[in-house]
Order: C-alpha cells, then sequence, then structure tokens
C-alpha cells in the first residue's frame, strides 16, 4: 500500500457540507492502488456515551472510485448523521488484500480496538452549521451567461458617440485606442434578440467613467460613461432584462482605479502630502514614470500598477479607508440598481480580509448574490464559502481547448487534467464556475480553431456539458472572429451571412438543451472516461432515473455510435466522423 498516496484534509474540498444535511466525503489515494475505500462514520459520542448502541465502525459506507488524474484515484461518499456531528476514518483495501485504517492520528491497524473505540482517533466535523454549506444561489445552475463588451456590441443612440466614432465594421481590426459608439440604448434594442437565443445572463464589461474604450481604468465609479448613457437609462436596461427573466452582472475593477481619478490626481498634485497618498502603493514621491514607445506601458515608474500600466495605479485594499469607499460603491449598484452580480477584475491580486468583508457586504443585501473572480489559475483559497461564489474557469476551458483544438493534450490528457481540476473544489463550487471559451481577454475561439466551425461546434458542445455555467461572448455566436486584445474586440456582427446563422441556430440549439437540462448537468454524477487509442471522450451524467451519454470523436478515424442524439454533428449511419460528437439523454 503506497501510504505516501493517502491524503485526506478535513473541513476542506475534501469534507463539507453539499447540503445542510448530505456531507460529501473525499478521499485521495495512488492510482491504482486501492481496491476499496470504506468509510468509518457516525456520531463521535456515541463510542463512550451510548454503550447500548452499535459501534458506528462496524457499519461502513462504501465509497465510490469518481475520478482518477494520471497520479491519483479520489473517492466520494454523500452521508447523513442524525446528530449534525460527525466522526470518520478510511478503511483501505489494496491490491494484495492488505488493509489499514487512515484516520486523524494515521494509520493504524483494523485490529486496534483501543483506537476504533476512541473518538479523538477520527477525522471530525464537530457539528454541522448551516453556515458551513456553500452558498451557491440555483439561479446560477440554470444560467447560460453573454458577456458584452458595451463599446462594441451595438450603437443605438449616436448622439452620446465619442469625438472620432469610427463606422460600425465588425471586419475591422480595431486599435486600442478606436470607439465605434457601442451604447446601453444598443443593449436595450437588442433584449430581445438576447432572449430569442436563449442566454438568461448578462455579464457587461465596466460601465463606468473613464478615458478609455474598454473603461477598465476607472475614473468615476458612481456614474455611467456618458457614451454608454446614464443612471435612468441603466435602471430602464435592469428593470427590462429582469422582466426577460435575465440576471445582469456588472465588473468591478477594485484592483486599480484610473489616472484621472479625483483621488490619484491629488496624489499627482500634493505628493505625499496628499489625504489619498495611503491609497496607492507609491514607493517614492512623487509618482512618475517613464514613457514607453507605446505608451499603455511603461518602466521605471515609482508606484505599483496593474501589468506595467502607469494610467492604473494599483489601490491599496488594505487601508480601512479604501475598503470602505470600494465596499460603498459595490452596495450603491446592488442597492439603487438592483444588480444580481459583480464580477471582480484581477481578483487574485486583492487581499483576503477585504473579499471575506465584501461577500458579507453583498449577502447582506440579497442572499443569492453572485460574487465571480477573475482568476486564470487555481482558486482554493478563494472558494471556502466566505469570499467569491466561482471564478472565470480558464484552466478547465483552456485544457478543453489545449485537446479539442489545439492537440496539445490527448483526450486521456484531457479527462486527466479535468478531473484533478474538479477535484479542487467542491461540487456545489464546480457548478458556481464560469467556463469562458473566449473574451475580451483572449482570441476568439473561431480565430484559434483557424476558421474550423465544426471544431468549434464541437468545443462549444463539450463545454455545456461540464459543471459549471457556459458564458458565450457577444458574437461567438455567429462565428466572429479576432486575434488577441484588441483585435477579439470587434464591433458585433449584426448582418450575419448563411455561415454565421448556421453557427447561430447550432448555439441556440445548445443553449436550449442546457436549459431544458439544466439540473442534469448541474447536480448529475459526471463520469468522464477516454476512448482507446487516443479517440475520443465520453462523457456521462446521471441524476435519479435520468442520464445524459456524449461521445466526442477527437481522433483522425470514425467511431462506431449507436447512441440516438438530441444533438450531433458528423453522425451517420452509426458511425461518427472525426469532430463529430453525439449527446443523448435517456429516462
Amino acid at each position: 500500500m503506497n501510504l505516501a498516496g493517502i491524503y485526506h484534509r478535513p473541513e476542506s474540498e475534501m469534507a463539507y457540507l453539499y447540503t445542510k444535511d448530505v456531507m460529501h466525503i473525499r478521499l485521495k489515494t495512488a492510482q491504482d492502488d486501492i481496491t476499496q475505500v470504506l468509510l468509518l462514520h457516525g456520531d463521535p459520542y456515541s463510542l463512550h456515551s451510548r454503550p447500548d448502541l452499535p459501534k458506528f465502525y462496524k457499519h461502513p459506507t462504501p465509497m465510490k472510485k469518481i475520478h482518477s488524474d494520471g497520479v491519483y484515484d479520489y473517492w466520494q461518499a454523500a452521508i447523513t448523521e442524525p446528530k449534525r456531528r460527525l466522526a470518520y476514518a478510511f478503511e483501505l483495501t489494496d491490491q494484495k488484500g492488505g488493509q489499514l485504517i487512515y484516520a486523524d492520528k494515521g494509520f493504524i491497524q483494523p485490529t486496534d480496538q483501543k483506537l476504533l473505540d476512541d473518538a479523538n482517533t477520527y477525522f471530525r466535523m464537530p457539528y454541522f452549521q448551516d453556515i458551513d454549506a456553500f452558498h451557491a444561489p440555483k439561479w446560477v445552475e440554470k444560467t447560460v451567461w453573454y458577456q458584452i463588451f458595451p463599446e462594441r456590441f451595438a450603437n443605438g443612440d449616436s448622439t452620446n458617440d465619442p469625438t472620432g466614432t469610427k463606422p460600425w465594421d465588425p471586419q475591422t481590426h480595431p486599435g486600442r485606442q478606436d470607439f465605434y459608439g457601442g451604447d446601453l440604448q444598443g443593449v436595450i434594442d437588442h433584449l430581445d434578440d438576447l432572449k430569442k437565443l436563449g442566454v438568461n445572463g448578462l455579464y457587461f464589461n465596466p460601465l463606468f467613467k473613464a478615458p478609455s474604450n474598454h473603461k477598465y481604468d476607472t475614473q468615476d465609479y458612481y456614474q455611467i460613461d456618458p457614451h454608454f448613457g446614464d443612471a435612468q437609462l441603466f435602471k430602464k436596461m435592469i428593470v427590462l432584462a429582469h422582466q426577460k427573466g435575465i440576471r445582469v452582472m456588472l465588473d468591478a475593477v477594485f484592483n486599480h482605479i484610473g489616472d484621472q481619478s479625483p483621488m490619484w490626481q491629488d496624489v499627482l498634485k500634493y505628493g505625499q502630502s496628499s489625504r489619498y497618498a495611503d491609497w496607492f502603493h507609491v514607493n517614492q514621491f512623487p509618482a512618475t514614470y517613464t514613457p514607453t514607445a507605446n505608451f499603455e506601458f511603461a518602466k521605471d515608474a515609482t508606484y505599483d500598477t496593474f501589468d506595467y500600466t502607469p494610467h492604473m495605479p494599483k489601490l491599496n485594499t488594505a487601508n480601512p479607508a479604501v475598503q470602505n469607499y470600494l465596499l460603498d460603491i459595490a452596495k450603491y449598484w446592488v442597492r439603487e440598481f438592483d444588480i444580481d452580480a459583480w464580477r471582480l477584475d484581477v481578483a487574485n491580486e486583492i487581499d483576503h480580509h477585504f473579499w471575506r468583508r465584501f461577500h458579507n457586504e453583498m449577502l447582506a443585501l440579497k442572499d443569492d448574490f453572485y460574487i465571480l473572480g477573475e482568476i486564470w489559475h487555481s482558486a482554493q483559497p478563494w472558494l471556502n464559502g466566505d469570499e467569491f461564489t466561482g471564478v472565470m474557469n480558464y484552466d478547465y476551458t483552456g485544457a478543453i481547448i489545449s485537446c479539442l483544438i489545439n492537440h496539445e493534450l490527448s483526450s486521456q490528457g484531457l479527462v486527466n487534467q479535468l478531473s484533478r481540476q474538479l477535484m479542487l473544489y467542491r461540487d456545489q463550487t464546480n457548478a458556481m464556475m464560469f467556463n469562458v471559451l473566449d473574451s475580451h481577454d483572449t482570441a476568439r475561439i473561431m480565430t484559434v480553431a483557424h476558421g474550423d466551425a465544426a471544431l468549434v461546434r464541437q468545443t462549444l458542445a463539450f463545454t455545456f456539458l461540464q459543471p459549471g455555467c457556459p458564458s458565450i461572448y457577444y458574437g461567438t455566436e455567429y462565428g466572429m472572429t479576432g486575434n488577441s486584445d484588441p483585435d477579439c474586440r470587434k464591433p458585433m456582427n449584426w448582418h450575419p451571412d448563411a455561415k454565421a446563422l448556421a453557427m447561430y441556430d447550432f448555439v441556440h440549439d445548445l443553449i436550449k438543451l442546457r436549459q431544458k437540462n439544466w439540473q442534469l448537468i448541474a447536480q448529475g454524477m459526471l463520469s468522464l472516461a477516454a476512448l482507446p487509442d487516443d479517440q475520443g471522450i465520453v462523457i456521462k451524467r446521471q441524476l435519479h432515473h435520468k442520464q445524459l451519454t456524449a461521445v466526442f470523436n477527437t481522433g483522425r478515424n470514425s467511431l462506431a455510435c449507436q447512441l440516438v442524439p438530441i444533438i450531433s454533428q458528423g453522425l451517420q449511419k452509426e458511425r461518427l466522423r472525426p469532430k463529430g460528437f453525439v449527446i443523448a439523454i435517456q429516462g
């Protein structure tokens, strides 16, 4: 038995309340080392206070191997305990029949009666507090998000266009400083189109006053940018969206602020004497920088910035005055405009104690509020239930792209990576993730796929079946192209040709499938399996008597496939061609 490969951590993603009465327990073991795991569990006080009761360790619960990642096997069991307090340990059997018990005191022999009868031997969940259940708003599980970059979605009011606004042209290649006149009236004009597509969540890139087209250099957090509209128009949009069953998420840029903000201008004017001097990380006064050829970037700045961008000085969020200022902003847009969620820009560079305050303040206003962090790497420290609800799941979807489009991962490699990612978080956390294939920060998925629409459809279908909420970047439903920022921010294509309309029809059908079967996809037990010889991947979701089965051909040859599809690509006479997929649902 490989003892070094056996691991469990109490009160974490390996032991957590799934609901107020059901607890999920996980164990990690070296792959293919352990053949059986039994969970010994019960009320710890029963061992010495109730000699009339049977010893709970004599009535174990079998654990199920749910995932493997190429290094480890992951086991899980769902259990209840009427007394709402739990002691537990693991009885392991290896390939040779050897047995050990793994508990809080380490490894013990199954025959060690003294230790088995000692409540302090076991891992413990002292008491199931309702607050321990991870905050997972039910509406999020049902949501298909649609990301809008406001300046490029639709120009509904030409009277508020910035000076030098360019003609609306989806084929253009935008420069970093270009404006095309997109605004909130344009969004209102197309709310029925979004409803028809089937999305029920809108994620907006920043709407607040700022000099740039992207608005991540905030000048005034309390004002809608005049080129987008005003507060009254924004409120109208929120009301109309809610009437259509569409939730709204805004972008909170709290890591940094724009250099045109009054606070930073005060620092530039008064230096160390400024009342805002401690609002920033100024390493040497005066705050200066040496411009480079690309004026957006700089070297030798005497203050900390986002990236190397001197126009975005970093806020000192450890300062209570800064915290109070940002929290007041966050509460203002929830309280006054009834937004449903915040997406938190550069969330990993802001200290945890601020996000805990933020979490509590938002849920005090709306108990089903959704808090989404922008984190591009493993996000365990932020996803323990007291900070974020989910994160932009770039690690997860990046693996999908690496396999299905770039062929840098084998099908087994993809299964391994996805399994490892899923086991980093609680099941309800995985259901809250924001699954994004392209965005304002990445090349568009059609460009990544070199214009191969079949690959894009296969990748979208695969992603829509994963735990978490799928997100459509504006124009992806029409197969829009674009390299990395700023080319991925082209004006929306409102005059699609036949090829674009075909992609739209597919995305519409995929969203309809996801919406109709959201509970099966969000809550069903997930199974991922690679086919032999790198031929493809099989996904299964099981919930009660209903099962979804999907086969994705990632290889070079056709596969035999007898599934009766709800939606498919490349299936002909029970043969599934390369780049094809089949999704079937029984029950």
